[in-house]
Order: C-alpha cells, then sequence, then structure tokens
C-alpha cells in the first residue's frame, strides 16, 4: 500500500510540474509589469534603444567574429572528444551529473538477473578449410580473415600435437603444419607425417579439413583418425589432456558429417554420447549443435529439455540459447498473434512471455534479427565467434534462420516486437536490463573475425549527438553573421536594430494591453505596494 501511494504521489507531483513551472513564470512577468515604475524599467529600455543606436558596424562586426570563435571552438572540442570517446561531452556531462540530480536513472553498471559472458572469442566448428577455399574459388573472396585463421592455427596446435616430454617426429610436422597458411603446404605436410607414422591422427584430421572434397570423404578420414586416436589412448587411461581434445574434436566433427548427410538421428545419438562421456568440455558447446539437430528433427520437447539444463542463471549464455528460447515460446502463439487484435485485447500470458524472451535474446544480442529477417545479407560464418557480437549473430543466422521460417508466424512476431527491446534499454552502454550492459568492445574484434567485403553491424549506432550538430549549426550561423557584418556593416546594423525591435515588440504590445484592461488605480495601488 505504501508502494502505491508513494507511486501516486510521484506520479501527481510529475503531473503538476508543467503547471507549477507555468505559474511561476505567469508570476514574474506579473512582477516584472508590476514593479517597472520603481525598477524605471521604461527608462531602461529607452537607454537599451539609445546605446545600441549608438553602437558602430565595427562593434557588431568584433561581436559576431568573437561568437564565430568561441562556437568553433566548442566544436572543434566537441568533435574531438566525440571522436576519442564516442560520445559527446556536453551530453556526457548532462547525463552524468545533471540526469541523477534532476531524478534520472543512475549510471551504474551493476549486473543484471543474468550474466553472460561478453567479450569472449570462442571457436565453433562452421566451415572446413575445404569449404572456404571453395567459397574463394566461386566468389574470388576470402571468407576468412588472417586474425581468424591465425586464432585457428593456435585452436590445431593445442588440440591436436600431443604433449609429452619429447615431441615424436610426426607431432613436430603437425605443429609446423598448422602453422602455414597454404593449404597445399599444409596438405603436404600432413603426407609427410603419415609417411613418418601412418597412425598420425592429427595429419588425418588436417587432410579431412584440408583436402576432402566431399562429406562422404571427410567422414572417412575422421573414421580413420578415431580409430588411431582411441587406439592411441586405450593404454593409457590417464592419458595428456591434449590426445582427450583430439579425440572429442574428432568425435564432434563426425556428429556434424552425420547431421550435413541427413543421419540425424545418429548425429543426435552421438553428441550425446559426446557430452556424457566428457561432461566437463562444456566449453567447447555441444550442446549448442545438439539444439540445432533437435530443432531439425523439430523434438521440440527434447529442445525444451536441453535449455532447461544449460540456460541456467549461473551458467554463460550465447545467441543460440537466448534465441531458442525465445523460438520455442514464439511458435506456441505465432500462428494466431496478429499485430491489430492484440492492440485492440492486449496481450495474452503466452504471448507476453514470447515477446519477453524475444527482448531478452535482443538484448543479448541485437544484430541477430536483421539477419532473420533478411534485412542483412548473410555471409559464410567464421571459424571464431565473439559472445554478443555481429560475428556470432551471422553464425547463429547461418544454422537456425530455416528453423525460424518454418515455425509459422515467428519472423511476424519478431519483427513486430525485438524494436522494442531499445525502449526497455534506452543506455545500453551503461546499464543493461537481464544482462550486463553492452560491451563497447564488440565492434573492433568483429572487424578482425569478418571479411572487409561484410558491413560489420555497430551497435548501438553510432550518431552525432545533437549537441554536435547544434553547436556546428550555431558555428555556421555566427561565422556567416561576421563574414556579412563585415561586407555589409551599415546594412546589418540596420538589420540589428530592427531584429530587436521586432523581439522587443510583444512585450509592449502586453504591456499597453494590461494598461488598458487593469483599472489604473489597481495598478497605482500595486506599485505603491
Amino acid at each position: 500500500f505504501a508502494e502505491v501511494i508513494r507511486g501516486s504521489l510521484k506520479s501527481w507531483l510529475s503531473w503538476s510540474w508543467t503547471y507549477v513551472c507555468a505559474v511561476w513564470f505567469a508570476m514574474v512577468l506579473t512582477m516584472i509589469y508590476v514593479l517597472r515604475s520603481p525598477l524605471k524599467l521604461q527608462e531602461s529600455v529607452t537607454a537599451a534603444s539609445v546605446f545600441l543606436n549608438t553602437l558602430t558596424p565595427k562593434f557588431y562586426v568584433a561581436l559576431t567574429g568573437t561568437s564565430s570563435l568561441i562556437s568553433g571552438l566548442i566544436l572543434i572540442f566537441e568533435w574531438w572528444y566525440f571522436r576519442k570517446y564516442g560520445t559527446s561531452f556536453i551530453e556526457q556531462v548532462s547525463v552524468s551529473h545533471l540526469r541523477p540530480l534532476l531524478g534520472g536513472v543512475e549510471n551504474s553498471s551493476s549486473a543484471g538477473l543474468f550474466t553472460s559472458a561478453s567479450g569472449e572469442v570462442e571457436q565453433r566448428p562452421s566451415v572446413s578449410g575445404k569449404q572456404a577455399y571453395m567459397y574463394t574459388w566461386v566468389t574470388g573472396r576470402e571468407p576468412l580473415t588472417y586474425y581468424d585463421m591465425n586464432l585457428s592455427a593456435q585452436d590445431h596446435q593445442t588440440f591436436f600435437t600431443c604433449d609429452t616430454q619429447q615431441l615424436k617426429p610426426e607431432d613436430t610436422v603437425m605443429q609446423k603444419a598448422w602453422r602455414e597458411r597454404n593449404p597445399q603446404a599444409r596438405i603436404r605436410a600432413a603426407y609427410q607425417a603419415l609417411e613418418l607414422n601412418h597412425e598420425c591422427a592429427a595429419a588425418y584430421v588436417l587432410l579431412a579439413e584440408e583436402e576432402a572434397t566431399t562429406i562422404v570423404e571427410a567422414e572417412r578420414l575422421f573414421k580413420q583418425a578415431l580409430k588411431f586416436g582411441m587406439h592411441h589412448i586405450r593404454p593409457h587411461p590417464q592419458s595428456d589432456m591434449r590426445d582427450t581434445n583430439l579425440l572429442v574434436y574428432i568425435k564432434r566433427r563426425l556428429a556434424m558429417c552425420a547431421r550435413k548427410l541427413g543421419r540425424i538421428k545418429e548425429a543426435v545419438k552421438m553428441m550425446r554420447d559426446l557430452m556424457k562421456e566428457f561432461p566437463l568440455l562444456g566449453m567447447l558447446n555441444i550442446h549448442e549443435n545438439l539444439l540445432e539437430a533437435l530443432l531439425e528433427l523439430q523434438a521440440y520437447a527434447d529442445v525444451q529439455a536441453v535449455l532447461a539444463k544449460y540456460d541456467d542463471i549461473s551458467l554463460p549464455k550465447s545467441a543460440t540459447i537466448c534465441y531458442t528460447s525465445a523460438l520455442l515460446k514464439a511458435r506456441a502463439v505465432s500462428d494466431k498473434f496478429s499485430p491489430e487484435a492484440a492492440s485492440r485485447r492486449g496481450l495474452s500470458t503466452a504471448e507476453m512471455n514470447a515477446v519477453e524472451a524475444i527482448h531478452r535474446a535482443v538484448e543479448f544480442n541485437p544484430h541477430v534479427p536483421k539477419y532473420l529477417l533478411e534485412m542483412k545479407s548473410l555471409i559464410l560464418p567464421p571459424e571464431h565467434i565473439l559472445k554478443r557480437g555481429d560475428s556470432e549473430a551471422v553464425a547463429y543466422a547461418f544454422f537456425h534462420l530455416q528453423h525460424w521460417k518454418r515455425a509459422e508466424g515467428a519472423l511476424n512476431l519478431l519483427h513486430c516486437t525485438w524494436e522494442g527491446t531499445f525502449r526497455i534499454i534506452p543506455y545500453p552502454l551503461e546499464k543493461g536490463h537481464l544482462f550486463y550492459p553492452y560491451p563497447g568492445c564488440t565492434e573492433t574484434a568483429d572487424r578482425e573475425l569478418l571479411p572487409s567485403f561484410h558491413e560489420v553491424s555497430v551497435y548501438p549506432k553510432k550518431e552525432l549527438p545533437f549537441f554536435i550538430l547544434f553547436t556546428a549549426g550555431l558555428c555556421s550561423f555566427t561565422a556567416m553573421l561576421a563574414m556579412l557584418t563585415h561586407q555589409f556593416p551599415d546594412l546589418m546594423g540596420i538589420f540589428v536594430k530592427a531584429f530587436f525591435n521586432t523581439l522587443f515588440a510583444p512585450l509592449g504590445f502586453f504591456a499597453d494591453k494590461m494598461e488598458s484592461f487593469m483599472p489604473s488605480c489597481l495598478w497605482y495601488q500595486l506599485t505603491r505596494i
């Protein structure tokens, strides 16, 4: 009850503040008019008019020149501050110092209800090197950047070489192979490693990734790698962690091959077995591949069961988890959803849950909806993605757009509601709603991960602040006045006098009307008071 009273009082104060200001302004005007005789305002206005008449054109030139110089300096400082810090200095001062004093939202960067792994570049098996090579051969464009391939080379050295006290000769060759940027050089090194040891699992992995021209051939090479990898590890239960990583990678790739060849149930079984066998390797995000495969099977109950385990407040989020949760809730109501009907009757509980899930997903990664709604063209996803960045949005939409299209009306519901998220979070870099504030470093990292021909999505959009535009307009206007005053001093003097006379004309007209309306004796008594 106390909260209701407090809310009503606050709303009443905000409603009455406009009228209080209007009454205060009217009282000030009334007091000025009443006290015009004791304060000799008429003589002051007359003296001001005489003073303006006595000013020389040179004074106007100096005045406009000085104001132009000052506004120009302000404009230069505002532009420099905006280029360096990404925001207007005047706007930043207003938001940081004046808004809290006026009862605005506090600028804190505290966590919301959920946590997020922002700013993490993680590896995900998206496309193989052969696919990237074929894409380059067909389009003439490089889909993978040097930075992305360099990260892949580091991952390959981590996953695919055995860390023993003394490296074997084939492991030394494979270490050099993964550093090579030329695909043909990597393939030659893999064959050289097989000549040294025909059971080198890492060499078969490289050949499957680089030389195989079909998925069937790649699957055959991965099975050979798995056979020799299992034979190498079985005698050593306490084997090196890198050997375990190699096995996990091979099994995951075999599951993805089965997924692409249409053996989806087999792929789901392989992924589930892999997650049971290596439960601590959640960093590889195998559950996200499992979610995509289950969506392809339209096993929505199983999808919900996986989300119940991984969409937890204590676990890091991803675009796959957030948008898949939104898809399931949107699918339940999207086939009958109509914006016109919803505006008339309001949203039902299920529709409200779906809209809130979409807002949650958009807050985590605001770049995804434009790809799902095909407002931006898709490209081949990179091998590494940045959480909450444009690279993650490209990778998610590349693999999940078909699932959104399959759910009738889901894209229509997304189209009608996703932009409402930005009204909930007016300052996403300062304070989030359900997640941490949106990291401002994603743009730089995404430009390194995504190819140059792709237009990187930027959030929030860095538009020129109003204060910079206002300062630029003021500077241009005063510079024009200075130039005109210098060229036509007499004409500008006449113009300034006419301008001020026109400016004070409404005040004189209002005073004359008040004198004619009110009795003269009343004004006399008020002036005596």
